[in-house]
């Protein structure tokens, strides 16, 4: 699909897409139909869609009354989710070209990235597999209806870079662990590397064996995929300071909990442990189009949980990367198991500041539902600079405590540190278990488990993935001073 920017509206398209603001009137849908808001079936509510033909004043067959909701209350992130809904509805269809015309106070630069990611991932659909497409429907052509100035083509482009950057995470993300296993996740890792220019090292068995990762590789244990550490680097032609950021994210391909196995309802959702890991690699690809000033490292710790005859059991004591021993006494803890050799990975490499995303904890889904991020860090510098990130990329984050007295909970007799606590507190208790590993290292980390994927699709996203964090990863990069 094509977007691009034009500045007129007189556009011989299927349809265009016009914005009407709860408790105002579009003055060209009142002059030529007062009917619509007489008999109250257009009334401005937000992703509301009327579809009307042959309006005056457009040369489009389709005029597509959109609401936004409150003027007052619109955002470009609302603006995001706006165009992304109404291009699904139009490709339901089947029309093949549209434009969508910005609302005055909504066509500036910020907007018209908004814009453009919105229709890319809105044009998502998770379908790949299927062999019988004949009845798919396909939108070619979308055009932006802005000022046509250089400023706002790098926002349109900017806001494609990243669309298709999410996109690029959810096709990963939404593939059978059976075809997407650690290898085949590294090769997507390679695969994309090659395609931007980034460098790119893929540690197998033997390399962290020899490097001491007993951690990550202690979850590994059970299964006949082999597992893999991808590290991507970014580095900037000319870098603003030394600073070196690590984005870490879990690279579960399947988890079924290991010895401590999960219950069978919902174990399918498990192809999504490794939703942070898709993330990152989809963060990278976006960086290295948009190439900021600051250096960057990916890290995916990748692995499948599985029992096996082989597979680490509770009570099982293994060596981490750092030195540090740890007691295992839930293999379906097994997320914080693998990061904190990546963690510690990320240090040896001069990361001076670190993001990992993991689908860490059940307890975070409990705590905060679908509808927000856990946000845990030792820096409250680094926190504030990803959390207005995540306001700009519209991902919603919530701040979570990490008080000592969670620490108290990781207490072992027999090792270091054991990797769960109590029932309470779950998703602290977790982010206390790898903030051992982080140390004095600014860091931040995001739990996703709850905001990972939809369960039903939404009127602007297709069912599946939601590609959460990405766009908080590469806003925080692109503001780095």
């Amino acid at each position: 699909m094509e977007v691009n920017l034009r500045s007129t509206a007189t556009l011989a398209a299927d349809a265009v897409v016009i914005v009407n603001w709860d408790g105002e009137q579009h003055a060209a849908v009142a002059a030529a139909l007062p009917s619509l808001y007489e008999a109250g079936e257009v009334s401005g509510k937000f992703l509301e869609f009327t579809l009307v033909h042959g309006l005056a004043g457009f040369d489009s067959k389709r005029v597509l009354i959109a609401g936004g909701g409150k003027k007052e209350k619109f955002t470009p992130v609302l603006l995001k989710k706006l165009v992304a809904a109404a291009l699904r509805f139009l490709k339901g269809k089947n029309l093949k070209n549209f434009a969508v015309v910005l609302p005055a106070g909504f066509d500036g630069e910020a907007s018209i990235a908004a814009a453009a990611e919105g229709l890319i991932t809105g044009n998502w659909e998770p379908d790949a597999l299927k062999t019988d497409r004949s009845a798919d429907k396909t939108v070619e052509t979308v055009t932006v209806v802005a000022a046509l100035t250089p400023e706002n083509t790098a926002a349109l482009t900017r806001g494609i870079v990243l669309g298709e950057a999410e996109n690029l995470t959810r096709d990963i993300a939404v593939e059978p662990p059976n075809v997407l296993n650690p290898l085949a996740l590294a090769e997507r890792a390679r695969k994309m590397a090659a395609a931007e220019g980034l460098k790119i090292d893929v540690l197998d068995r033997h390399r962290m064996e020899q490097l001491g990762m007993g951690s990550l590789l202690c979850v590994a244990q059970g299964s006949a995929a082999p597992p893999a550490l991808i590290v991507i680097e970014y580095r900037p032609a000319q870098a603003a300071s030394a600073d070196h950021i690590a984005l870490i994210g879990k690279g579960v391909t399947f988890d079924t909990g290991g010895i401590s196995i999960k219950p069978a309802d919902g174990m399918e959702k498990m192809k999504y442990d490794m939703c942070g890991g898709a993330a990152v690699i989809g963060a990278m690809q976006a960086i290295a189009r948009l190439k900021p000033s600051v250096a960057v490292t990916g890290i995916i710790p990748a692995v499948e949980n599985m029992p096996g005859p082989a597979s680490v059991r509770p009570s099982d004591i293994v060596k981490s990367f750092s030195g540090k021993t740890v007691e295992v006494l839930n293999t379906d803890a097994e997320g914080r198991l693998i990061l904190i050799d990546a963690i510690t990975y990320a240090k040896k490499l001069g990361a001076t500041h670190m993001v990992d995303a993991a689908t860490l904890t059940g307890a975070i889904a409990v705590a905060l539902g679908p509808s927000a991020s856990g946000v845990f860090t030792n820096n409250d510098a680094l926190l504030g600079r990803w959390m207005a990130a995540a306001q700009v990329a519209g991902d919603s984050m919530w701040p979570m405590p990490l008080f000592d007295e969670y620490r108290e909970q990781l207490k072992s007799v027999y090792a270091d540190i054991q990797n769960i606590g109590t029932r309470w507190g779950g998703a602290c208790t977790a982010a206390m278990f790898l903030k051992e590993f982080v140390e004095d290292t600014p860091w931040v980390h995001v739990d996703i488990a709850g905001t990972a994927w939809y369960d039903d699709a939404k009127p602007f996203l297709a069912k599946g993935p939601t590609a959460v964090p990405l766009g908080t990863f590469v806003q925080l990069v692109l503001d780095w001073k």
